[in-house]
């Protein structure tokens, strides 16, 4: 499924996949005692085809034919062929596209429970996280996409945010370093609100503007992960590197609810089960790609703290008693937060 291959359809393959949807259950064909319903999907995922969000919903896509022994076609797409993610995910909701898998932040527009992701210190790690959000805590966190139209099927990586700072600051080693430290944030409440609790100057911009704010000294640090830096092009002006793992970022694998809706227990579960895979997949090329942009950066003379003081950072904040400043928020779920913060501590 070279990228010629799947997107030459583009006109007709979401026709083609509504259609099939529709008669999913006129026509079946058994694979290994199991009934899997003879359907072609669209996949989508808005990332440019080295990301690893498109490395992923390919190899969904791989994972769901050879499973089905062919029942089941994927037609994927990447890339900006069906649109930014907030496009592609309204698209997903209307049926345009079956299943998209992209930045859970993308979803948290319309869907308010999923901003529980977004709490500081939540996880320790990616893979705690990924043992987390792919059990019966990540079914309960998006039990609710059936309201808009959505399925939930899985959730991928998408990093661990971290904090690196140009040769205008210091390295980072404890809270105390970031006290009037002017670091770039994504546009969003939630992490201005930690980076202002902490003590710096968060300054909201899109990632296309940080490589300029970071050449002129408009900020002096920014808080994405490895492989982002690298990916984006965001580290020329980088001097120093910790990894205080203050946030986790995931991918949502979500399907639309009416042409699931239309399948076989089967299938549906064989979706299920792919989408698992899938997100296991998303994380380990995760985690193979942050030691080659650390190899990168280390060797474009960038400075690595592996060990800073993470817990001086969780007592500033006062975690786990920080969560309650959003107690009036819709999303809000004490129990939830309870329950994931404490997973297996």
């Amino acid at each position: 499924m070279n990228r010629k291959a799947v997107s030459l359809v583009l006109g007709g393959a979401m026709l083609i996949s509504a259609v099939s949807g529709m008669n999913a259950g006129a026509e079946e064909a058994a694979t290994e005692g199991k009934t899997y319903d003879s359907v072609t999907l669209t996949l989508y995922s808005p990332g440019n085809e080295n990301s690893v969000p498109t490395k992923a919903i390919v190899k969904y896509g791989e994972l769901l034919e050879e499973a089905s022994n062919g029942s089941i076609t994927c037609d994927v797409h990447f890339g900006g062929d069906l649109g930014d993610d907030a496009n592609s995910i309204e698209s997903t909701r209307m049926g345009t596209i079956d299943v998209i898998f992209a930045g859970t932040s993308g979803f948290t527009s319309f869907y308010d429970k999923a901003k529980v992701l977004d709490l500081p210190f939540l996880f320790t790690s990616a893979e705690e996280a990924n043992e987390i959000v792919n059990s019966e805590i990540g079914e309960q966190i998006f039990d609710g996409l059936g309201d808009y139209d959505l399925v939930f099927l899985s959730e991928g990586d998408n990093g661990m945010r971290n904090i690196s700072t140009t040769g205008n600051w210091k390295q980072i080693k404890s809270a105390e370093d970031v006290e009037g430290l002017k670091i770039r944030v994504p546009q969003s409440t939630m992490y201005t609100d930690v980076w202002s609790a902490l003590g710096a100057t968060p300054v909201s911009l899109s990632l296309a503007e940080l490589t300029t704010a970071l050449s002129n000294g408009t900020v002096d640090a920014q808080d994405n992960a490895t492989y982002h830096e690298v990916a984006n092009a965001t580290w020329d002006d980088i001097k120093y590197y910790s990894y205080i793992n203050y946030m986790w970022m995931g991918c949502t694998m979500a399907m639309n609810k009416a042409s699931y809706d239309k399948l076989s227990e089967d299938t549906q579960q064989l979706l299920k089960d792919k989408a698992k895979e899938a997100a296991q997949y998303s994380f380990d090329c995760i985690a193979e790609d942050n030691v080659t942009a650390q190899k990168t950066m280390e060797d474009g003379g960038v400075e690595f703290c592996e060990d800073p003081d993470v817990d001086s950072f969780k007592t500033k904040l006062d975690i786990p008693a920080y969560y309650e400043r959003y107690k009036d928020e819709a999303w809000y779920d004490a129990d939830l937060i309870d329950t994931i913060y404490n997973y297996e501590k």
